[in-house]
């Protein structure tokens, strides 16, 4: 009884949470999920990359659009990141605002 008591009131209040997100960024659950998870394979794509150093670029995803934002150390490295990024499924687009400035 009380497993059922939990259940019936968690249901309608993770519907309510659910909702709410699309309120206040105009996406479903769904295509939240669906971002969150490009960002953390994008994310893992460019660490994965040991060769070119992506470590430190930050990733945003937003209705599939993948936006690359940091410094990285060539145009070689900014090319990369943003070919990587192409791999992820579901990515629609990139917007590679990724800044080239020579480590001195």
């Amino acid at each position: 009884m009380i497993n059922k008591l939990k259940i019936s009131s968690i249901v309608p209040m993770t519907l309510l949470v659910l909702s709410g997100c699309t309120a206040v960024t105009g996406q479903t659950a769904g295509e939240l999920v669906d971002d969150s998870t490009i960002t953390a394979s994008v994310k893992a794509k460019l660490v994965g990359d040991k060769a070119a150093n992506l470590t430190r670029i930050e990733v945003d995803t937003t209705n599939q659009v993948v936006t690359l934002n940091g410094v990285v150390e060539s145009a070689d490295q900014k090319a990369k990141a943003e070919q990587l990024t192409r791999q992820v499924g579901g990515v629609k687009s990139v917007k590679n605002n990724l800044q080239v400035q020579k480590q001195s």
